[in-house]
């Protein structure tokens, strides 16, 4: 059975700003955004900055200086390593006069499947036909929300899926997510959009420490893509190692309905709660 529709969007407009609305708050604290939402505006941002349909965003890197309030954001981006095979764009997210989130997205030129180049490829599967992803969402269990506390991203947001794993023990979990509503009201989400929203839950499904005694946040998260996603759900079949005392790295394979789609990290900050 289909999760029930939900009418609402991740953020609304505020003149040139962008105002969260309560389906982007993060676990961690009902004042501040997860990183699932933040990550998908930034990507909204890289694909509207002197847009190339030649183009392709195959890594995106977000850092998170601090937590990110429910406040206007202004997003501001920039191609500045301009390029007629390769692009860099930075992003900037911001709330009076603080900067909140940095961001870096490679874009790389598409070429066409009959270049020369592609003759011979490298050993190995085709990107989206090489091994199949996990068990579909419609096979997958349709678990109750991990977190109720409030309403946010986790409960209300996305719509998750586990096929191994069930969000309640501890350990490497695959996990299908999808959105629940629009990044943008009146806006169908990118496949960029749905693959870095749904890549930020890693170290959330694949926890390795009990979550009502210890924090585990990532301030950080890179996703690279060797193609488009498609669809609608991307997988996580994610895990998460502790290090060093107080530091941990969540690493998460990413799949659409069709197969492999890339990769995805996050560092974590690891910490007794007060």
């Amino acid at each position: 059975m289909a999760p029930p529709s939900v009418v609402g969007a991740l953020f609304e407009s505020h003149g040139e700003d962008w105002v969260p609305t309560d389906f982007s708050r993060g676990p961690w604290d009902p004042d501040a955004l997860h990183g699932g939402p933040v990550a998908a505006l930034v990507a909204r941002a890289v694909e509207r900055c002197e847009p190339d349909d030649d183009m392709g965003v195959t890594r995106l890197t977000l850092d998170l200086l601090r937590p990110v309030p429910l406040v206007p954001l202004t997003v501001t981006a920039a191609v500045t390593r301009p390029g007629r095979r390769v692009q860099i764009v930075d992003v900037g997210v911001s709330a009076q006069g603080r900067d909140l989130a940095w961001a870096r997205a490679l874009r790389i030129r598409r070429i066409s499947a009959d270049t020369a180049v592609l003759e011979h490829p490298s050993p190995g599967p085709v990107p989206g036909h090489g091994p199949p992803a996990p068990r579909l969402p419609e096979q997958a269990d349709n678990q109750a929300p991990l977190f109720h506390r409030y309403r946010g991203f986790l409960s209300e947001g996305a719509h998750l899926r586990f096929v191994d794993g069930d969000g309640g023990e501890l350990g490497p979990a695959q996990v299908w997510v999808r959105l629940a509503v629009p990044v943008i009201e009146g806006e169908t989400p990118s496949p960029l959009q749905r693959a870095v929203a749904a890549a930020d839950f890693g170290n959330g499904v694949s926890a390795v420490i009990p979550f009502e005694r210890y924090v585990f946040i990532n301030p950080d998260l890179t996703v690279y893509l060797e193609r488009p996603p498609v669809g609608e759900w991307i997988c996580l079949d994610a895990s998460t190692r502790l290090g060093t005392p107080g530091r941990a790295v969540a690493h998460s394979r990413l799949f659409d309905v069709h197969g492999p789609i890339g990769r995805s990290l996050q560092s974590l900050v690891v910490a007794p709660r007060d």
